[in-house]
């Protein structure tokens, strides 16, 4: 009894600090690149969204059903910049700034430095829902060779038409309108003009 007493103290603990740490994350890492937090794997299709009240990953529901996305899977890890907001009175989502990262599949809760290398601009059901697209800071979770949205534009010209087209078609209730691409000034610039004062 005591040792399964002594169990589910540390599962607890473990959880609540995980979640402390994921709420306490900063825009930047202490070594100065930005930080996103992963929702979503490459290669899923489950629909997870972090839930800042319950502190938890959970599938996200419409018409109370969970979200499974009836396309192709992830083409990239999909989540969110912390310390961002896309304010609404602005044209935003109301949510943190979006963001993909060109890697390996990654887990949902990973925190990860990234560089920014290019965005792609879009409106989703009449909301600006722009979308951050990086490479991991870490060199061996990289899975293309490009460092910039000119190296991405000319070697990977495949991997811009792959995510134009996903997220033109991955949810078809949504009216999904591209407005096209910009490069890593764009992406900071954005990620910047989103940042949080605090």
């Amino acid at each position: 009894m005591r040792k399964c007493l002594l169990i589910l103290i540390f599962i607890l603990v473990a959880s609540c600090k995980s979640r402390q740490d994921l709420l306490a994350t900063s825009l930047l890492s202490k070594n100065g690149n930005y930080q996103a937090v992963i929702e979503i794997p490459a290669g899923t299709n489950a629909k997870v969204e972090y839930d800042k009240d319950l502190r938890l990953f959970s599938t996200s529901l419409r018409n109370g059903k969970e979200r499974i996305i009836d396309f192709l899977a992830y083409p990239a890890n999909y989540g969110f910049i912390p310390s961002t907001y896309s304010d609404p009175a602005n044209g935003g989502d109301g949510d943190a700034l979006d963001i993909m990262i060109l890697s390996s599949t990654l887990k949902s809760g990973d925190i990860v430095e990234f560089i920014p290398i290019g965005i792609i601009k879009m409106v989703d059901a009449g909301e600006e829902d722009f979308k951050i697209i990086a490479i991991p800071a870490r060199m061996e979770l990289r899975t293309i060779q490009a460092e910039n949205y000119q190296q991405l534009y000319e070697n990977y010209p495949g991997a811009l038409n792959i995510l134009e087209n996903w997220f033109s078609n991955y949810d078809l209730e949504d009216d999904t309108v591209i407005q096209g691409w910009g490069d890593e000034t764009d992406a900071i610039k954005e990620i910047e003009r989103l940042r949080l004062k605090l």
